[in-house]
């Protein structure tokens, strides 16, 4: 069974960093493209980054020059790091992974940025 296990939400003050975590159980997990998503309460989920299988990275553009995003293939992981927090960065933050028609998504993971 394909799992996607995010980890590293949490609460962080204006200006502060998190490390966001994504396990996945894919037996191929080379050949996904991997995304970050993002959801705001009473919002649309929306893209925040993504890394290819190539590992070309793109990225929202509220959130270019203070988020990165990662790979590594042999753990089955990604990463990605948000620097200089703001509150409008607070929202429940999904893994994706996608290849052809195989999409998977994780649970979600919060993350809440205030005083």
């Amino acid at each position: 069974q394909v799992q996607l296990v995010e980890s590293g939400g949490g609460l962080v003050q204006p200006g502060g960093s998190l490390r966001l975590s994504c396990a996945a159980s894919l037996p191929l997990f080379s050949i996904y493209n991997m995304k970050w998503y993002r959801q705001a309460p009473g919002k649309q989920r929306e893209l925040v980054a993504g890394i290819t299988r190539s590992g070309t990275t793109n990225y929202a553009d509220s959130v270019k020059g203070r988020f990165t995003i990662s790979r590594d293939n042999t753990k089955k992981m990604t990463y990605l790091q948000m620097n200089s927090l703001k509150s409008e960065d607070m929202a429940v933050y999904y893994c994706n992974a996608i290849s052809g028609s195989s999409s998977y998504w994780g649970q979600g993971t919060q993350v809440t940025v205030s005083p």
